[in-house]
């Protein structure tokens, strides 16, 4: 099970056709940048197959990995929230396939159909609060004195 829900899953039928509307299949070979921390978020993917490795510039440092998105999981969620720019960055770790989604017409989307607005914007919550624990985890088992340890 993935750590997020399906968006396409989390959708009516017909909900998921007009989300399908703006969205491309696409493929990465492993090793491919498919976005840049601070770089302009104009789009975010489903991944079908495949794993990308998410990661956070850390200055003086290599970047470090913070997370692994795989199968059926959304990659992106700076596409919706303003400035819409990436706040981490994302390699692939093996060759990947996905759908590809246009975020201004996605954006565009939700602001015409508010109930299906609500549904985009509460998955895209998910994924952002499950990306902020690993994050943190992942900085503190790298540079905290004593690792991530216990939680409270």
């Amino acid at each position: 099970m993935t750590a997020t829900r399906n968006l396409l899953e989390m959708l009516s039928p017909a909900g998921r056709d007009r989300l399908l509307g703006f969205a491309t299949e696409v493929s990465f070979p492993a090793g491919a940048r498919v976005f840049h921390q601070g770089s302009r978020a104009d789009r975010f993917w489903i991944v079908h197959s495949g794993t990308v490795v998410l990661d956070v510039h850390v200055p003086g440092r290599r970047a470090a990995a913070v997370d692994r998105i795989g199968q059926q999981e959304m990659l992106g969620w700076s596409w919706l929230i303003p400035p819409h720019v990436w706040q981490l960055g994302a390699e692939t770790n093996s060759p990947v396939r996905a759908l590809e989604f246009d975020a201004p017409g996605v954006r565009g989307l939700c602001e015409e159909d508010p109930v299906l607005g609500q549904v985009i914007t509460r998955c895209v919550a998910e994924v952002v609060g499950h990306r902020l624990t690993s994050t943190r985890t992942r900085l503190l088992d790298l540079y905290g004195p004593y690792g991530s340890g216990p939680t409270r």
